[in-house]
Formats: C-alpha cells, structure tokens, sequence
C-alpha cells in the first residue's frame, strides 16, 4: 500500500497450506534458520496514521502467528532483525532489544506513517527491552501485549487493557512435547555418527573381529542408545515438572536410568537377550550421560531457567557428563573382550 514514506507490503490475516507446511518443517528443523521474513513495515488491512504499531522478530513463525490474530482489523506490523530467531530467544540474546527497536523506527521512518506514538510488542520481548529508553531514543512509548497472541484479540477489545491471566507463562505439557523435534533432530545429527561406529565395533572380540557378532550386539547396543535419545529429547522435557531436582540435567539423568531399567526388564522377561555385566556396568553409566546432555539442552526452550543459570549448570554438567561418556565407553569395549 501507498503510504507518506513509499510502498508498504500488505500481508494477509488468513495462513495458507505453505504457511502450516513452513512451520511443520520449521518445527523438525528443516530450513529453521531461514525461515524468516525481511525486517521492515508491514501493512494488515486499511491502515492509516491512527492505526496500532505491533512489534514483531522476523522469524516467520512469531510474524505469522502475529498477523493471523489480527484478522479483521487494521494494522502495522513493524518486523525487527531478529536473525531469524524467535521474540523470546531473541529478547534473551539482545537482537530483540532497545538498539534494533530504535533502528528500526528510524529505517522505516514511522513517524512520518502515523501520528501516535505508540508501539505494542510481545510481552516476551520484555527482557530485551528499556522502554524508557526506547521512548528517549525514538519517541515512541511501549506498551505490552499479552504473553500468548491467542489472546491479542481481546486485549485489544478490552482497549488494550490485560487480565492477569494473559500475563501467565504456561509451559504445558502440550507446549513442551511440540519443541521436542528440534531438540530431537539437534541432537540426531550425531546420534546416527555414534551409532554407526557403536554398530561397527560391535563385531570387536577375543578373536580380533566377527561379523556375526554384529548384529546379536550391535542390535541392542542401537536399543539401549536409542532409548537414551528417547530419554533425554522426549522424556524429560514431557515429565519435567515431575523429575525430581532443578538442573535439567539431573532430570534428564534420571529420565536415562528410567528407560535403561525398562530395557533391562524387557531384556529379562520379553526377549532372549541377557547382557553381560560389563555391558550392564557400561549402560548404567552411558545411557544417564547421554539423556543428561540432551535434557540439558532443552535448558534453551524452556521458561524455567536464566542464562546465569543454565552456565551454573553447565559447569558442574558437562565434565560429568563427558566422564560419564569416557568411561561408559571404556567398559562397554572391555566388554566385548572379557
């Protein structure tokens, strides 16, 4: 649309299927980091210089969740440099933020658009931002709107008035088990290395090499790593509330010693394999390293934890966890020999 300052691009209120299938694919990794929109103005319906400013990251999920509650009205969607990344992760590395916001005023010139002075962002965009100095450095003041935009539609109805419901963080199970994928495939990428060369050296033994040991072990060898990835991506972030312990990486520990002993009873009473004690010293301690440190990953999407924190976790997490891998492995290829 015309406007004082140039064109504005117009975009719909209504997803189409590229937009589900986007977020789908975006949701299982592929292409995340490009899945994003150009920084800039934006146009929702009519707008005119009286009509609202709403903030937004550039990521393509946040901007289209954003303008698909905004159906039926009249609006400015102004999208921040965000790199790609959404409001929330964003506010908490600072490309969604005070500097960018300033910036972004000036670049597309809005007070020359409209003639208020007044910018509505996503309450989770909170702790990136001074509103004060966002006010100092653009003129512009912030107000913000609720934590979900499911309900922007009634904040807005209610004159931008939020109940104290809309200010609620939930972290549903609901919410926790759809960010699983990306934690999934993060750590997939090195899953399918180890378990290769895990498959590989399971044919190791006291006469050197056997093919035919391969598969009798390396089978429940994939088992048991399989069940820690499992473990770690899916069951801690699901049972989060519930694990005992705040590091999530004690969490995704006990999560990984949960699996291994489902395993072991599966072992005893639903198949004909009986491993060693060496192989079941080895899991003991491999499989709760593995699920720690992919637990402890989810550290990045959960509402639970602070930067300082996740790097106080971290310190003590991490040499364990590496410990843990060492010498899991060691007795795991002792095994095969004894």
């Amino acid at each position: 649309m015309v406007t004082p300052v140039g064109n504005v691009p117009r975009v719909p209120t209504q997803l189409k299927f590229r937009d589900t299938l986007g977020r789908w694919k975006a949701r299982w990794v592929i292409g995340r980091m490009r899945y994003r929109v150009a920084p800039g103005l934006y146009a929702v319906g009519n707008p005119t210089s009286k009509s609202l400013v709403f903030v937004s990251a550039n990521y393509k999920m946040s901007f289209d969740y954003l303008r698909s509650r905004l159906h039926g009205r009249d609006a400015w969607i102004m999208a921040l440099d965000t790199k790609g990344i959404n409001v929330w992760c964003a506010a908490g590395k600072g490309t969604f933020g005070t500097d960018e916001i300033a910036r972004r005023v000036s670049q597309t010139r809005l007070v020359e658009i409209v003639s208020h002075r007044q910018l509505i962002l996503p309450q989770l965009g909170g702790p990136g931002v001074s509103a004060h100095e966002v006010k100092d450095r653009s003129g512009f003041r912030v107000v913000y709107g609720p934590i979900r935009a499911d309900d922007l539609p009634a904040f807005l109805d209610a004159g931008l008035k939020a109940t104290d419901d809309m200010r609620l963080v939930r972290f549903s199970t609901v919410d926790r088990l759809v960010l699983a994928p990306v934690e999934l495939m993060m750590a997939g990428k090195y899953l399918l290395w180890v378990a290769l060369a895990l498959f590989i050296l399971s044919g190791l033994g006291r006469d050197l090499y056997s093919f035919e040991r391969v598969p009798t072990v390396g089978g429940p060898t994939l088992l048991l790593l399989f069940a820690a990835y499992v473990a770690g991506g899916v069951m801690t972030p699901v049972l989060l509330p519930w694990l005992p312990g705040r590091a999530f990486s004690l969490k995704g520990a006990l999560a990984g010693l949960v699996v291994l002993v489902a395993v072991g009873l599966y072992s005893t009473f639903g198949s004909q394999w009986s491993p060693a004690l060496w192989d079941v010293a080895a899991w003991t301690i491999l499989a709760p390293a593995i699920a720690s440190f992919i637990g402890m990953n989810f550290t990045g999407a959960s509402t639970y934890t602070s930067l300082s924190g996740v790097r106080r976790e971290m310190r003590v997490a991490v040499p364990l966890q590496i410990a843990g891998g060492v010498v899991g492995l060691a007795l795991w290829i002792a095994a095969r020999f004894v």
